[in-house]
């Protein structure tokens, strides 16, 4: 007895025509795997044109709800160029990603002293007092406070470093924190 051939997986095409052809939303299917298939051209596409991993994320998305949208609402005339369409919504999603860029930097030039917050002056410190309070801490308080405040070190990378938890880290730089803080305004009193 011969075994039945396995059926071939739809084509695009014919997944746009069942997403067009059923009644909005009610053909999950092949709406999910259209956005499989698509998704990746467009994030492709997207950092191609971009050249920033958050802004193809963001433009894949856009492009997906936009052809599905389209797609249900019939407006693809030749599923057949289903591909062809999909990068044109990514083309224009990515000039529309751009001008809002543009638009924002130039804002930003224009109005940004006038958006930006008052300086606040910083409390006069006395830096001895400060290096005092921070011989005070421990020899791990004070390697955990480098790290993040004069390395600019995530708690991820510190505790890397210093074979902590990433929690630990946090824990023992808020402490260290706490006692600094007491430390120089109990000195100041």
């Amino acid at each position: 007895m011969p075994f039945p051939e396995p059926s071939a997986p739809p084509d695009d095409a014919a997944l746009a025509r069942r997403v067009g052809q059923a009644a909005p939303g009610t053909d999950r299917e092949a709406e999910a795997e259209l956005c499989r298939r698509m998704g990746p051209r467009a994030r492709l596409y997207g950092l191609r044109h971009l050249r920033n991993e958050a802004s193809a994320s963001d433009l894949m998305q856009q492009v997906l709800l936009i052809m599905l949208e389209r797609l249900r609402a019939g407006a693809l005339r030749d599923p057949e160029r289903l591909a062809s369409f999909v990068f044109g919504i990514c083309r224009m999603v990515a000039l529309d990603l751009r001008r809002g860029q543009s638009r924002r930097e130039q804002l930003l030039e224009t109005y940004g002293e006038a958006l930006a917050p008052p300086e606040a002056t910083p409390p006069d410190l006395d830096h001895a007092r400060v290096a005092d309070c921070l011989e005070r801490l421990s020899e791990r308080e004070r390697a955990v406070l480098l790290f993040t405040f004069y390395d600019d070190t995530p708690a991820d990378e510190v505790a890397l470093e210093l074979d902590l938890s990433p929690a630990n880290v946090r824990v023992i730089r808020h402490r260290a924190l706490q006692r600094l803080r007491t430390c120089v305004t109990e000195d100041s009193r």
